[in-house]
């Protein structure tokens, strides 16, 4: 999930979805935050740090001697996103479009996603076994 919402290996994503190649003002999420919050800093400067560190928490994840790192690191960030989701700046509802005009909303698919996000961090994080001390 992390890497597909950074760079969208997908050979058609939708538009304001992908958090390193949305133009600034394009991403639907930290667009929303920043104009319910007030604070210009979510995007696309916010938006950027979000997306490297969740890059850097899916190659934690592939390498074995620091898979419990990269799963602690995507709990932090599943956390924060239910943070936000949880708030009045995000809601768990995310319109699917940045037009006024348009009201539909992705029905809560993201916000669950975040939830299901950070289950499977933390089951890695007790599941997976630790470096045997000698």
């Amino acid at each position: 999930m992390f890497i597909q919402s950074t760079i969208a290996p997908l050979p058609d994503p939708p538009e304001g979805s992908v958090k390193l190649f949305d133009a600034p003002g394009q991403n639907i999420v930290f667009q929303t935050i920043s104009e319910r919050s007030g604070v210009s800093l979510f995007e696309p400067a916010g938006r950027f740090v979000i997306a490297i560190i969740e890059l850097v928490a899916a190659f934690f994840l592939l390498l074995p001697f620091s898979r419990r790192f990269g799963a602690a690191l995507s709990a932090l960030v599943c956390g924060a996103a239910i943070g936000f989701h949880l708030s009045p700046w995000l809601g768990r509802n995310i319109p699917v479009s940045l037009d006024p005009a348009n009201t539909a909303t992705d029905g809560g698919q993201l916000f669950m996603l975040s939830i299901l996000m950070l289950v499977a961090s933390l089951l890695v994080m007790v599941v997976h076994p630790g470096r045997i001390r000698g």
